[in-house]
């Protein structure tokens, strides 16, 4: 045998040995208890799963590159890569809770990536956990975000969002950032969207910012949608549910319906599913059915939702998002109509003549491409997306805003295109990135009557608007965000007459239309000092734009010309200090700041009709939110927020904003108990302060939006338990004490015909498979 034959055989042996080697992997979590049915994969190849034990072993020829990938459900996934692959020993791989990994991330504030330590403004992340133990309460997102979200106005307990606004001022809702508001004429049905378990997380940005354009004077609340695995697998999820009033069952049980996949294959990926969930009738403490106005009995909310990836490359990949959502009212009760301050508006048999009321439709799509090496390790994100919004108001047999009876719906379309870059570099030895681009979109909205008359003109609004954002470590920890937006919009009114107050067209005036144009520059600027987790503090001040409730101005013309009329933007000034604070199991976060605005959006009682008040305004509050882990099993916290806003007039005189802008002082508690891994616990308390801010007319009733607003304490319980790794159940109980209340809208709209009561107590049952 040769020297080469001798060589070549030792080779071929040595490698024999180690293919057929075996790694020692055991998968745990924080606490050291094994993680079962884990995934292990390396390149594109699933390698193994865990048993009950957490172990699991795997080909050490498999492993490309030293590195495996590590995914569990309620995990984080998680990347492993070995120094040396040590065979004999059994390798120690621990995996974070999925809702801890994420909150440390945030994408919305600076349209890419960054650690929450690094943002100077209040930003507030619901994660899969807390989104899963209220939607065991409700699937009502206005709900879980008003439970949940300090500074945001508690829910309306209707298909509306109407006064949930946020510090105060309106605000941006996004999916995926697809603005899905309407600002040129607010239909308040932003929030209910989307079903929540489309959702990966949510992400609220407080405070004026015109990162994402108009409408957010308030801040940002942006739904996340899921994301598909990074390893070939192919997983779903199936929910089947059913709520009803355990009290006073007759006529209360409704039922849900939810399937969702999702997967990998090679370089393609997806999310995809549906859900349909059915509110039966809804009943108050005594069992009285609720007022029917805007209500949820009997509604039909139905959801579809696509995600696609494919990977170019491994720097570079294509998506395309497709979301349809519906919700309507199919009443087969009506309003019989109360007194307000005496006895409630309540719901008795009928039919509403009208067209079912609610969301119609609400279509997004969205195509986007990101490559991540474009040049000097250049992050680039572009996005071209559509939205079509549909919003039915109900049908009124009197209206004071036109002659006789009517329903109206809100039509909105956009489209639009965002071009993002990030781009990092040095300053001398000064970490910094910008990030830059160009937001194109086009709006048209408006609203008509069913019968075809035109209540509120189209509105075309076209708006180009370049922005960059710059970040920089101006020293070890202390960091310093700052930019500018340009904002460049034009809206196009065609001549139009206003809608007939009067037999015969009486009332109605001709106006001549024309181009609206609006520039305005938007600046912020921030500091953040990261050092130490037990202070973390930050100030900064940012600038939010706004052609808000422009349709209100138009549809109550009183000029010939819309040049005449006073249609200027909203600049929205906001000025935070705050800071965040970790010691051991200890969390505290706290912010004060204050909102101005030279022109406000106000909507004030007029003779009987809401008109948007132009005069200065000026909103301050504070937030403070807190939670301590006593122990692995038991954790605790709450939150307290109070809002107060006032307009001045030129006379130097000043009024208080109404209830409509300004919802009451909020306070949150919860208590988590983890009994044991497979059940867990969840008890939490909301409480509404009372206000009490204006007189009674000369008539002694109030205007509207001007009620006085008492005390209202709701109690909640959510509750999990899995039988297997697929098998899990939940129970919700909304309303856990069965409290006789009225929400804070029926108090301060000051309206007999919404004076409503809310739900009493109801149960919400869930079995959840998981494969």
């Amino acid at each position: 045998m040769t020297f080469k034959s001798l060589v070549s055989l030792t080779f071929f042996f040595i490698t024999s040995i180690i293919s057929a080697q075996t790694l020692k992997i055991r998968v745990e979590n924080n606490s050291g208890k094994a993680i079962e049915n884990a995934t292990i994969s390396s390149g594109n190849m699933v390698l193994s799963k865990t048993n009950s034990d957490g172990q699991a072993q795997i080909p050490a020829s498999k492993i490309t590159k030293g590195n495996i990938l590590i995914t569990a459900y309620n995990y984080a996934e998680t990347l492993y890569s070995f120094a040396n692959i040590d065979t004999q020993a059994t390798t120690v791989i621990q995996l974070e809770k999925e809702e801890n990994k994420l909150q440390e991330i945030v994408i919305t504030a600076g349209r890419k990536k960054e650690n929450i330590s690094t943002i100077p403004s209040s930003v507030t992340i619901l994660n899969q956990r807390d989104i899963q133990n209220q939607t065991n309460i409700s699937t009502n997102l206005s709900s879980v975000l008003g439970n949940l979200v300090p500074g945001l106005g508690t829910t309306t307990n209707k298909a509306t969002n109407a006064g949930q606004t946020l510090r105060g001022r309106q605000v941006l809702v996004l999916i995926d950032g697809i603005p899905q508001s309407t600002p040129l004429m607010n239909g308040q049905r932003d929030i209910r969207t989307i079903d929540p378990n489309a959702i990966e997380r949510i992400e609220v940005i407080k405070g004026a910012t015109s990162i994402y354009g108009n409408g957010s004077g308030g801040g940002i609340i942006n739904y996340i949608t899921k994301k598909s695995p990074k390893n070939d697998s192919f997983h779903g999820n199936t929910t089947i549910g059913t709520t009803f009033n355990p009290i006073h069952s007759s006529e209360t049980f409704g039922y849900r319906l939810s399937q969702f996949f999702n997967g990998k294959r090679d370089k393609f990926s997806f999310v995809a599913g549906g859900s349909y969930d059915y509110t039966a009738l809804q009943r108050d403490a005594k069992g009285k059915p609720l007022g029917q106005t805007d209500g949820l009995s009997n509604s039909d909310q139905i959801n579809l939702f696509a995600k696609l990836n494919y990977a170019i490359t491994d720097h570079s990949s294509i998506n395309l998002l497709s979301n349809f959502y519906n919700s309507t009212q199919h009443a087969k009760y009506i309003s019989q109509t109360g007194v307000y301050g005496a006895t409630p508006t309540i719901g008795v048999h009928g039919e509403d003549p009208g067209q079912n009321a609610g969301t119609p439709y609400n279509y997004n799509l969205m195509l986007s491409f990101s490559k991540d090496n474009l040049f000097q390790n250049t992050q680039l994100d572009v996005a071209a997306y559509l939205n079509s919004f549909r919003s039915m108001n109900r049908y009124v047999a009197s209206a004071s805003a036109w002659y006789g009876s009517g329903q109206t719906m809100i039509n909105s379309d956009k489209k639009g295109i965002r071009i993002n870059f990030n781009t990092p570099f040095s300053i001398g030895n000064i970490p910094t990135e910008i990030t830059y681009g160009l937001d194109l979109l086009n709006d048209v909205t408006y609203q008509d009557l069913v019968d075809g008359r035109v209540y509120i003109p189209k509105m075309d609004m076209t708006n180009i608007a370049p922005y960059a954002q710059l970040k920089l470590d101006i020293l070890e920890n202390l960091i310093f965000k700052g930019g500018i937006r340009y904002e460049n919009a034009t809206v196009r009114v065609k001549d139009y007459n206003t809608i007939a107050t009067g037999a015969n067209g009486a009332g109605s005036i001709f106006v001549k239309g024309g181009d609206i144009p609006y520039n305005a520059t938007m600046f912020n600027a921030g500091l953040r000092f990261n050092k130490y987790e037990i202070f973390n503090p930050f100030i900064s001040f940012s600038q939010g734009f706004a052609i808000n409730e422009l349709g209100r101005i138009l549809r109550r013309a009183d000029e010939n010309t819309i040049d005449n009329l006073e249609t200027d933007p909203i600049i929205t000034n906001n000025y935070e200090i705050g800071f965040s604070s970790r010691i051991s199991n200890f969390n505290l976060s706290a912010a004060y700041y204050i909102s101005t605005s030279k022109l406000g959006a106000n909507l004030v009682d007029v003779g009987g009709y809401l008109v948007a008040q132009r005069e200065p305004e000026t909103v301050k509050g504070y937030e403070v939110s807190l939670d301590y882990k006593l122990s692995e099993q038991l954790k605790l916290g709450g939150s307290y927020s109070f809002v107060e806003g006032k307009a001045k007039f030129d006379d130097g005189s000043k009024v208080y904003l109404n209830g409509s802008r300004i919802a009451p002082a909020k306070a949150t508690a919860f208590i988590n108990y983890k009994p044991t891994e497979k059940s867990s616990v969840q008890v939490s308390w909301v409480n509404t302060g009372c206000r009490n801010r204006f007189e009674p007319a000369s008539n002694g009733k109030y205007k509207n939006s001007e009620g006085p607003i008492s005390t209202v304490n709701l109690l909640n319980l959510s509750a999990n338990y899995a039988f297997s790794s697929k098998w899990s159940i939940s129970l919700g109980v909304e309303n856990l004490l069965n409290n006789y209340y009225y929400p804070t809208v029926s108090q301060y709209r000051a309206l007999d015909a919404e004076y409503v009561l809310g739900s009493g107590m109801t149960s919400s049952l869930n079995l959840h498979y998981n494969f």
